[in-house]
């Protein structure tokens, strides 16, 4: 009877906030990375060198770094639709804004303040998300919402794409078309995040005071259980060793989510050179198509078995070990077909990574946590894309930046299989309580 009771919660839960949120992600994620595609014209126009570009792609990390801590524990004071409603609407204007750059300096600002304006979004929604799901459903929930992203990829792309052939149209580049057309609908979607959100099951009136009043006590029993002294008090995330070797894991991962996806079109475009832009972007959307595939599979199964460490570790170790064979081979259309399972892996980890975190954190501290782990993984985007151009401009290739992010790969998995499985550490830490554990 409690399990009838808890899926038909969950299915009105997930018909009414997942396909929401996936929109909201699919945006913010087309916004932080068509960059990549406007590249394509926007390089030349600008006189940017590989070097350049990663620069102007990784800045964005720097804003996303210092302010993702004070966002996501601004939005637990004045709470989720708020805040998530004026991140939206920041970044769409800068977003948009972006088309009317002149010079490398001015995209380099605008890339920096989309970072402060879109700081916290992610890991505001992943506390959201932790505030609505049992942990038995959280996988699944944390799957739906990152194919938002991959399908910003899948779909993003290709209009990207598309956008880039009005060149010319009213004398305007592609390029700024693209920028300016695609800030436009982060705008319109933060006023109906005020609109449309609720900050907590307890005033989700779609739900019925039964279902309310059930959910709040199963998220309340499980939250009780974690619960300490400390759960309330948001520095201890600072000093909770199992919240650095989280952020050590999602940092190895972002060298692929981050590296391989903001010179995908770049790194196609060398392969097919003499396909048009939008073919190029049509073959790099074909990875994130998978990974939608497989983030969906490898959560729900996840959750099925209740295992969180191998369906962490193992996919980002595979994924590591078949980028190596796709730099090495030589048959093109085989390294095209082991880069888009290494990407899909790679995203498959997702929402198993931010499942097994969040049942480990709760209050506050939960929300620091996971801005931190978030923000420590933004390095890679501050750090990888310059040095990925300058590695470009001085071999005249991106092998040797494809295999330093294998070896990531393959030391995160490695490293998950290790924190998941740590009795010592599963046993909990300052944050966590007694008998709580993350495998």
């Amino acid at each position: 009877m409690q399990d009838d009771l808890q899926n038909s919660i969950i299915k009105r839960v997930n018909k009414r906030i997942i396909p929401f949120l996936m929109l909201l992600y699919l945006i913010a994620y087309i916004d932080r990375s068509n960059i990549s595609v406007a590249a394509l014209q926007m390089n030349a126009d600008l006189a940017l060198t590989a070097e350049m570009y990663g620069i102007a792609a990784g800045i964005f990390y720097i804003a996303y770094i210092i302010f993702e801590v004070p966002s996501n524990i601004i939005l637990t004071r004045v709470g989720a639709k708020l805040w998530i409603a004026r991140i939206m609407v920041t970044w769409g204007i800068i977003a948009a804004g972006m088309s009317l750059v002149q010079t490398p300096t001015q995209l380099y600002v605008m890339r920096f303040l989309l970072g402060v304006a879109e700081a916290g979004f992610t890991p505001g929604i992943i506390y959201y998300l932790s505030c609505w799901y049992p942990r038995s459903d959280r996988a699944r929930a944390m799957s739906m919402f990152y194919i938002g992203a991959a399908l910003a990829s899948v779909i993003g792309l290709p209009i990207s794409g598309s956008i880039l052939n009005m060149h010319g149209f009213f004398d305007i580049a592609g390029w700024r078309w693209l920028f300016l057309l695609e800030g436009i609908p982060a705008i319109a979607l933060g006023v109906v995040v005020w609109f449309y959100l609720d900050d907590s099951p307890a005033k989700a009136r779609w739900l019925s005071e039964s279902e309310r009043e059930w959910l709040q006590q199963k998220l309340a029993s499980e939250s009780s259980a974690l619960e300490n002294n400390g759960s309330h008090q948001w520095h201890k995330a600072l000093t909770d060793k199992k919240v650095w070797l989280l952020s050590a894991i999602w940092l190895l991962q972002a060298f692929g989510t981050i590296g391989i996806t903001l010179f995908l079109p770049l790194i196609v475009k060398g392969v097919v050179s003499e396909q048009s832009n939008f073919i190029v972007s049509v073959l790099s959307a074909v990875p994130f198509l998978f990974a939608c595939i497989f983030m969906f599979a490898n959560g729900r199964h996840s959750d099925i078995t209740r295992e969180r460490r191998y369906h962490l570790g193992l996919p980002l170790i595979a994924a590591g070990i078949l980028l190596m064979l796709a730099i090495s081979s030589d048959n093109l259309l085989l390294a095209y077909i082991l880069l888009v399972i290494t990407v899909a892996l790679n995203w498959a980890v997702t929402p198993i990574f931010w499942a097994a975190t969040t049942e480990s954190l709760t209050g506050v501290v939960a929300a620091a946590a996971i801005a931190l782990i978030n923000a420590v993984a933004n390095i890679a985007g501050l750090i990888f894309p310059p040095l990925m151009g300058r590695i470009k401009d001085v071999t005249g290739s991106y092998d040797i930046s494809l295999m330093i992010v294998a070896a990531a790969l393959i030391l995160g998995g490695l490293l998950g299989c290790y924190v998941l499985s740590t009795p010592k550490e599963s046993r909990g830490t300052s944050v966590k309580a007694k008998g709580s554990r993350l495998s």
